[in-house]
C-alpha cells in the first residue's frame, strides 16, 4: 500500500468511521458518567463505604463476591459452601449469589478485595443495560439514536433500578435482558433458527447466574408479547412458527444439559427450600406510588416513604412521567405496533404488580381483591415478589419512550410542527428530569479489628473449627461477622449468617438465616436491650450444645459494639470461661469445651 493510499484512508475512512459511531460512544460514555455518579459516594472510600439504605444486603454480595473467587481458588463447589452456616452451610443456588459475574471479577476480588469489586460490579451493571437497551433499540426498533439513548437510559436508571443498586446489585445486572429479548425477536427469522437457537440459550445461562427472578419475568413477559403479536398480527404469526420453534427447541436442548446440575442442586440439594415466606409473596404495589418520585431521584424525598413505603420502590415513576405515558400511548397506539404489544404487555403486568389485593396511600384494602391472587401459589411464580413484576413495566415504558421519541416530532399534526417539537421536548423533559437518579447514600462498613485483618484469630481457628460472634449474625444482627468473613477470603467458618435457607420449624419454607436457637433468643435480647435474667443451667447446657454442634474454636466480640459490656457479661456466664482481650477484641477459647483441644 502506497503512502498516498495511508494518507487517503487516515483522512477520509478513518473520520467518517468515528463520525458514524460518534452518537453510540456518546451515549455509553454518557451512561457510564450516570453510574459512576450515582455510585460516586462509594467510589470516593471503596473500602470505606457501603450503601447507607441497605448496609446488610451491600455486605452480603460483598460474601457473595468473596465466594465466587474462593471457589476458583480453592477448587471449590461454586454452588455450595459450609463458610457460613458452619456446619449446615448454604445452598449458593437457592440465594443472590451472582455467580455469572463474581466469577469473571474474581481476579478484582482477589487483588483489590469485595468491596472495590462491588463497586466495579455496581457501576458496570448500571451503564451495561442502558448501553445494551440502547444498542437494540438503536439497531432494531428506532431510527432516532437520541431516542434509543432516552429509552436506554430510563431501562438502565429507572427509580426502581436506582432503588435496588443500593445493596441489590442483583437486580441492577439487566445488561443480558435486551439481549434476551432481541434473540427471542430473531427465533422467527427463516433459515438462521439454529444460530438464534445457540445464541438464545448462552445469554439464558449466563442470566441465570446473574439474577433467575429477572429471567423469570422476562420469559414471562415475552411470552406476554408472543401471545399479543399473534392476536393483532395472525397471520405473520403463522408464518414464523415453524422457524421460532425450531430455534426454540435448539435454545431448550443446548441450555438443558447447561443448566440441569445447578437447577436440580438449587431446588433438591441440601439446605434447598420450598417457596419464600407469604409476606413476599403479596407484596404489591401502592397504587399511589406510581405518581410518587422515588427517594434516590432528583425530585424525590425520604420522608415519602413513611405514608407508602416498604422497601422497593420499583413503580414510583412520579406523576409527570405518568402523565407522559398516557400522552406517548395515545400518539402512537394506531401508528406502531410495537407500541401497542408493549402498551398492552406493560399494562397487564402493572395490574398484577399490584398484588392480591388493592393497596391505597399505604393501607391494604383487603375487600378488593385484584389478579395476582388467581397466580400467586403458580409454580415459579410462588418464588417471586409480584412488586417485581415492575421490571416488566420499565421494560415496556424504555420500548415506548424510545418509539414516541422517534416517531412524535415527525408527526404531521394540526398547528405549527416546530412549536410541536418544542413541546414534546417540553413535555419529556419534564417527566425525565426528576427522576435522574441522585448520588445514593453511603455510610461506613462495619468495623473489623485487627484480630481479624491482621489474622490474630489463625492462632485459635483451624479448618476443621469455626469462630463465633457475638452477636450471632443473622438479617437483622451481628452484620460484622459476615464481613469480617468476606474481606479475609473467607478463610475461617462462621455459624449462622445471612442468607435463604430451609426453616425447619415450618416444613422447609425458606426463611433469612438459620433456624433461631435459644441461644440466640437470649443474646439478641440482651443486644436489643441490654438485659437479660441470670443465667440458667439449662441456658448453659444449650450453649455448650450449640458451640459443640457449631465446632466452635474461639468466640469473639467486637468492644465497639453496641451494648458489648452486657454481651459480654452474658457469653462468661454462658460458657463460664473468662474472656481475654487480644489486640483489640474480647476472645473466649471455648476449645476445652468442644473437644479438649486446648492449647
Amino acid at each position: 500500500m502506497g503512502l498516498d493510499a495511508v494518507r487517503a484512508r487516515l483522512t477520509g475512512r478513518v473520520p467518517t468511521r468515528l463520525r458514524r459511531h460518534l452518537p453510540d460512544l456518546l451515549a455509553y460514555g454518557t451512561y457510564l458518567l450516570l453510574a459512576i455518579w450515582a455510585c460516586g459516594r462509594l467510589w470516593s472510600h471503596p473500602r470505606g463505604r457501603i450503601s447507607g439504605h441497605l448496609p446488610i444486603d451491600n455486605v452480603e454480595f460483598f460474601w457473595w463476591l468473596s465466594h465466587a473467587a474462593r471457589s476458583l481458588v480453592h477448587f471449590d463447589n461454586p454452588f455450595f459452601s459450609t463458610q457460613m452456616n458452619a456446619p449446615d452451610g448454604v445452598n449458593i443456588m437457592a440465594n443472590t449469589s451472582v455467580l455469572g459475574i463474581g466469577i469473571p471479577l474474581a481476579p478484582v476480588t482477589l487483588l483489590f478485595g469485595p468491596q472495590v469489586s462491588y463497586d466495579v460490579y455496581l457501576t458496570l451493571a448500571l451503564a451495561g443495560s442502558a448501553a445494551t437497551c440502547y444498542y437494540v433499540l438503536s439497531r432494531h426498533l428506532v431510527r432516532s439514536r437520541l431516542a434509543a439513548f432516552l429509552g436506554g437510559a430510563f431501562f438502565g436508571f429507572a427509580p426502581g433500578v436506582v432503588h435496588h443498586a443500593n445493596g441489590q446489585p442483583n437486580f441492577v445486572s439487566n445488561f443480558l435482558l435486551p439481549l434476551i429479548v432481541l434473540r427471542v425477536v430473531k427465533l422467527r427469522e427463516p433459515g438462521r433458527w439454529l444460530r438464534n437457537g445457540m445464541i438464545l440459550a448462552l445469554l439464558v445461562c449466563w442470566q441465570l447466574f446473574l439474577n433467575e427472578e429477572l429471567l423469570t419475568l422476562t420469559a414471562l413477559g415475552c411470552l406476554a408479547v408472543i401471545a399479543c403479536y399473534a392476536a393483532m398480527r395472525p397471520a405473520d404469526a403463522r408464518r414464523a412458527v415453524r422457524p421460532f420453534v425450531l430455534g426454540g427447541a435448539v435454545a431448550v436442548g443446548v441450555a438443558t444439559p447447561l443448566l440441569a446440575y445447578p437447577i436440580w442442586f438449587q431446588f433438591t440439594g441440601p439446605q434447598s427450600y420450598a417457596g419464600i415466606p407469604e409476606l413476599f409473596n403479596n407484596w404489591g404495589e401502592d397504587i399511589t406510588a406510581f405518581f410518587t418520585f422515588a427517594r434516590d431521584t432528583l425530585a424525590g424525598s425520604s420522608p415519602v416513604e413513611q405514608t407508602i413505603g416498604r422497601t422497593e420502590q420499583n413503580s414510583w415513576f412520579g406523576a409527570p412521567l405518568v402523565i407522559l405515558t398516557v400522552i406517548m400511548v395515545v400518539l402512537m397506539w394506531r401508528r406502531s405496533l410495537p407500541a401497542r404489544v408493549v402498551t398492552v404487555v406493560g399494562t397487564g403486568f402493572a395490574v398484577l404488580a399490584l398484588g392480591p389485593h388493592l393497596r391505597l396511600d399505604g393501607r391494604e384494602r383487603p375487600s378488593v381483591p385484584l389478579p395476582w391472587l388467581v397466580f400467586e401459589h403458580a409454580p415459579l411464580v410462588r418464588y417471586m415478589y409480584p412488586s417485581r413484576l415492575i421490571f416488566v413495566v420499565i421494560a415496556c415504558l424504555a420500548v415506548l419512550l424510545a418509539l414516541a421519541c422517534d416517531r412524535v416530532p415527525r408527526l404531521e399534526l394540526p398547528g405549527s410542527p416546530v412549536r410541536f417539537r418544542y413541546l414534546w421536548a417540553l413535555a419529556v423533559a419534564v417527566a425525565l428530569i426528576p427522576i435522574i437518579p441522585r448520588p445514593m447514600p453511603g455510610v461506613s462498613p462495619p468495623h473489623v479489628p485487627a484480630f481479624i485483618s491482621a489474622g490474630g484469630w489463625k492462632d485459635y481457628v483451624d479448618d476443621r473449627h469455626s469462630l463465633v460472634t457475638v452477636p450471632l449474625p443473622s438479617n437483622t444482627l451481628g452484620l460484622k461477622a459476615v464481613m469480617w468473613s468476606a474481606v479475609t477470603g473467607q478463610e475461617f467458618k462462621i455459624p449462622r449468617g445471612y442468607f435463604l435457607g430451609p426453616d425447619r420449624d415450618q416444613g422447609g419454607v425458606g426463611r433469612f438465616g438459620a433456624t433461631r436457637s435459644k441461644t440466640d433468643d437470649l443474646l439478641v435480647k440482651v443486644s436489643n436491650t441490654g438485659r437479660f435474667a441470670d443465667v440458667t443451667a439449662a441456658d448453659r447446657e444449650n450453649a455448650l450444645a450449640e458451640l459443640r454442634y457449631w465446632r466452635a474454636a474461639i468466640v469473639v466480640l467486637d468492644p465497639t459494639d453496641r451494648r458489648a459490656e452486657q454481651l459480654r457479661k452474658a457469653v462468661t456466664d454462658l460458657t463460664g470461661i473468662t474472656p481475654r482481650y487480644v489486640t483489640d477484641v474480647w476472645v473466649w477459647d471455648v476449645r476445652t469445651l468442644v473437644d479438649g483441644a486446648g492449647r
